[in-house]
Parts: structure tokens; C-alpha cells; sequence
């Protein structure tokens, strides 16, 4: 119990971080990108806009986060739903392949998470933020490093953030809250599609 309250304790203080953040607006045009998925299949936003509908884009902060599993579990649940309405989702990441690994474990997600290595996709859309050195020394003493599950020391981190981009590159709903605890819903998207 006692760990769960420092852990709540933590995550708080990482969203107190975040809160000026900022991302996209509806309407803006989304900014292309390509990355690589967990099956080493390169994902290209232009064209999964030219197969699909839309696209639903969401962020989220590594494998190591208890309501970052739940949301994707939530949309792996749901998946057929989303591509029902003819919508293919793809997440985003700064944790490495093999993490992204253990996130797919705990979860079964069976659509394609990007990393993002050098944290260009975080930055175009606005999501990124550095964690600060004394909050990175709790997490650690925690048994979370991000320098090991994001094989880097830069201490980035993406706002959980989810966009819904149509056909045309537009960003048709977002939802961006600094509050990790909270994320789109399924039923939110689904009637965002």
C-alpha cells in the first residue's frame, strides 16, 4: 500500500511538470511521419491516411505505466470496433523495442506501436517534456529508469495525448490532458469517427 501511495505521489508530481504543456488543435494539420513498428514494419501516417479513413494516434509513456496498459488494453479490446469505422491506430513511445515488447505482453495490442527514438514525433505534435533530474532520482529509487527503458539520458517523456486525423491530414478531436489518468475513451473515439 505504501508503495502504491508513493507511486500516486510520483505521478502526480510528474503531471505538476506538465501542466503549461500544450499540444495540437483540433483542426490543425497533423504533421507526417514515419517510424518503425514493433514487426519492424515502417508506418508512414500519409499512408495509412491514403487506406484508411482515419487514423487514431495516441501517445503513450512506456510499459512501466499501470494506466498507460489500461488505455491500450482498452483500445485492444475494442480494436475491431475502431476498424470498423475504418481507423488504424498506431501509438507512440520513447521506450525501446524491447520494452515496447513488454508492453505488448501485458496488454496483447495488436496494432502498431512506434518508437520514437529521438523523440521527433513527440515534438511535431507538441507532447514531449523532460522529466526533471529530482523527479527521474524518485523514479529510479522506484525501480522505474528511464534511461534504461527509453535507452537513452535524455529523461523525455509525451504527455498521454490521442489524436483522431481524417483522411485529409486534419486533426478532427484531441485529447490532451497533462493528468496521466486521464485518456480518451474508447466510446469518446468511436463517436469521434
Amino acid at each position: 500500500m505504501k508503495k502504491i501511495i508513493l507511486f500516486v505521489g510520483l505521478m502526480a508530481a510528474l503531471a505538476f511538470q506538465v501542466k503549461a504543456q500544450q499540444g495540437l488543435k483540433e483542426g490543425d494539420k497533423a504533421p507526417l511521419f514515419n517510424g518503425v513498428d514493433q514487426n519492424g514494419k515502417t508506418v508512414s501516417l500519409k499512408n495509412a491516411l491514403k487506406t484508411h479513413r482515419s487514423v487514431v494516434l495516441f501517445f503513450y509513456r512506456g510499459q512501466w505505466c499501470p494506466y498507460c496498459n489500461k488505455h491500450i488494453k482498452e483500445l485492444q479490446d475494442s480494436l475491431g470496433l475502431l476498424t470498423g469505422k475504418d481507423a488504424y491506430v498506431i501509438g507512440v513511445t520513447p521506450e525501446t523495442k524491447e520494452n515496447i515488447d513488454k508492453t505488448i505482453k501485458k496488454t496483447n495490442a495488436g496494432f502498431s506501436i512506434v518508437q520514437d527514438k529521438d523523440d521527433a514525433i513527440m515534438k511535431a505534435y507538441n507532447v514531449n517534456f523532460v522529466m526533471d533530474e529530482a523527479t527521474f532520482t524518485k523514479y529510479k529509487g522506484y525501480g522505474i529508469n528511464l534511461e534504461d527503458n527509453n535507452g537513452n539520458t535524455r529523461h523525455t517523456l509525451p504527455v498521454p495525448a490521442t489524436y483522431i486525423i481524417d483522411r485529409s491530414g486534419k486533426i478532427k478531436y484531441v485529447h490532451f490532458d497533462p493528468n496521466y489518468q486521464k485518456r480518451a475513451s474508447v466510446k469518446v473515439l468511436l463517436s469521434k469517427l
